[in-house]
């Protein structure tokens, strides 16, 4: 009975921080606007702004020889890049506002391991919904031979920058830093990612950013049917290390608030509270009284 009501309060815990998380992304307007017009926006500019010449390169992942239209392979490296910026934004700016609101659940004695769970729920959603709709956007615009295989690209790409969002959103203490961050590291990972550079053997470099798994397989589901389970999980292996540094950050912010210092007594908080002693005898003039001058 007594496991029955520890399970029962477990999911409550749980249900209530998960509702709130995804409620907080819902009230989150401009993340919706940029969902529903950057992507199709950006991804249509990418796609109809690149002539359609064919451009040979040769695929790291599989390394076979492709040519496909340059429209194509820059519509890839721009959903890519929608993605990645928006669900990043979206999780460092839930992770960054409502991170007093979590020292203060925690405080209260909510457990935390519910508080991540929630995170971790509502960053798979909506990495799954924008990685979903910007494939469904680009099969609109061409056919990619493994559509499945881009939306999972997608989506891994989606949650590395989700989880990177929240470890932003915990270490640092002003929103234009974060936002900053979260914009230079996906335009610079992004554009040393083009399969036109590192495919030439000076392009080693990209196997150490946190997109290379994704755009690899992405690119490899566009233009190839060779699966490419390998570079998921390598992708995956990226969002596991992001997330733990999330997770690390958040359990420090958290701790802190659980250990911190109590609150010193000063010495005025101790003069007001100190109740005011009983009055004594007032003592006699020690000598004779002065007198006073009267009016002349």
């Amino acid at each position: 009975m007594t496991s029955l009501r520890t399970l029962r309060r477990h999911r409550t815990f749980f249900t209530t921080a998960a509702r709130y998380a995804l409620t907080e992304h819902v009230r989150n307007r401009f993340a919706v606007v940029l969902v529903a017009l950057f992507i199709p926006v950006w991804t249509a500019l990418a796609f109809f702004s690149v002539p359609d010449t064919r451009t040979r390169f040769r695929l790291r992942a599989t390394g076979h020889l492709l040519a496909p239209h340059g429209n194509q392979l820059t519509e890839i490296t721009g959903a890519l890049n929608a993605v990645t910026l928006i669900i990043g934004f979206m999780m460092f700016a839930a992770s960054f506002v409502n991170g007093r609101f979590d020292r203060r659940l925690a405080l209260a004695g909510y457990p935390r391991t519910h508080l991540v769970l929630a995170k971790l729920i509502s960053l798979t959603l909506i990495s799954a919904a924008v990685a979903a709709y910007a494939t469904a956007l680009t099969c609109v615009f061409w056919k990619p031979q493994q559509p499945a295989l881009l939306a999972a690209a997608l989506f891994l790409a989606g949650i590395t920058y989700g989880a990177l969002g929240v470890a932003f959103g915990s270490l640092l203490r002003r929103e234009v830093e974060g936002m900053f961050a979260i914009v230079m590291t996906s335009v610079i990972d992004l554009a040393l990612q083009n399969p036109l550079y590192s495919s030439s053997s000076n392009g080693s470099v990209v196997r150490f950013l946190p997109s290379y798994g994704a755009m690899q397989a992405a690119t490899g589901a566009g233009f190839s049917a060779t699966p490419l389970p390998k570079y998921l999980a390598i992708q995956a292996g990226w969002f596991t290390a992001t997330a733990l540094t999330g997770l690390l950050a958040f359990h420090i912010r958290t701790r802190n608030s659980l250990n911190g210092p109590r609150p010193r007594i000063t010495a005025q908080r101790t003069a007001d509270t100190t109740p005011p002693t009983a009055p004594g005898p007032v003592p006699a003039p020690s000598g004779p009284p002065q007198q006073q001058d009267g009016p002349r």
